[in-house]
């Protein structure tokens, strides 16, 4: 199985791990912070659609990029997801096994390895710069990373289990994605009464827990996932289906 988990915007800045591979599209993500480093304050506000302390700081991560100490991008984030996937218990085995099966999606960098160095930046789908020719990042990526994904699923077992977010699906182009490799997508839903909701704060916190589930036990089959459980969350065989598999906590 290979599996995708969304990047965050919040970031640390140091790391227990050195960083051990370079990023595919590294020139690129060097290209958009040469270009963004020339922008002044206001702009930078529009193009991350943020406020002007955010854009300040990340005006100074973009100048001071290429200079900047890398991280291991599977240690660089501290999302909602990587607080519950808590890198930094994970053992050599597990990160290595993370290494050959994970990637983490970024419209910075397009696709991540867990321990490929990277910089602290942010980065919105809807940038538009002259690199990405013109056109929001998201789109710019397109082109680039969806053979890319479909090859990595097929050169696996062609199963790709997909932990990332909605917004990161527009790196790609889904729909093919969806017919050539079998997309498995597991979902997390709070009970209460008979009403099934699902809470972002929760999805965040299953996704990267499922993610170290899975490194730590180094599964290989879906149907190995089903054996995940966590917060209150269980697998629930009588909801959802295969490529949707549902898991539920109940509160009373």
């Amino acid at each position: 199985m290979q599996i995708i988990l969304s990047s965050a915007k919040i970031m640390h800045s140091f790391s227990p791990k050195a960083p051990v591979s370079q990023p595919l599209f590294d020139n690129l993500a060097h290209q958009f912070a040469d270009e963004m480093a020339q922008m002044e304050v206001e702009e930078l506000m529009k193009q991350l659609d943020c406020g002007r302390k955010i854009a300040a700081e990340n005006l100074l991560r973009f100048r001071n990029f290429s200079m900047a100490d890398k991280v291991p991008a599977l240690f660089a984030y501290n999302g909602q997801a990587y607080k519950h996937l808590r890198a930094k218990e994970l053992s050599d085995d597990a990160l290595a096994f993370a290494q050959e099966h994970l990637w983490i999606t970024t419209f910075m960098y397009g696709l991540l390895r867990p321990m490929d160095a990277i910089a602290p930046y942010r980065m919105e789908h809807c940038v538009t710069l002259e690199s990405t020719d013109d056109r929001p990042v998201n789109r710019f990526w397109r082109d680039k990373l969806t053979d890319l994904l479909i090859d990595s699923v097929r050169a696996d077992d062609g199963v790709l289990v997909h932990l990332s977010t909605e917004e990161y699906e527009h790196l790609f182009d889904w729909q093919r994605v969806r017919r050539e490799v079998t997309v498995i997508q597991p979902m997390f839903y709070v009970c209460r009464g008979d009403e099934l909701r699902m809470q972002a704060v929760w999805a965040k916190s299953c996704r990267g827990a499922m993610t170290r589930y899975i490194l730590n036990n180094r599964l290989l089959l879906p149907e190995e996932l089903c054996g995940f459980c966590y917060g209150g969350f269980e697998y629930d065989p009588k909801v959802g289906e295969s490529a949707f598999p549902h898991f539920i906590r109940v509160d009373y």
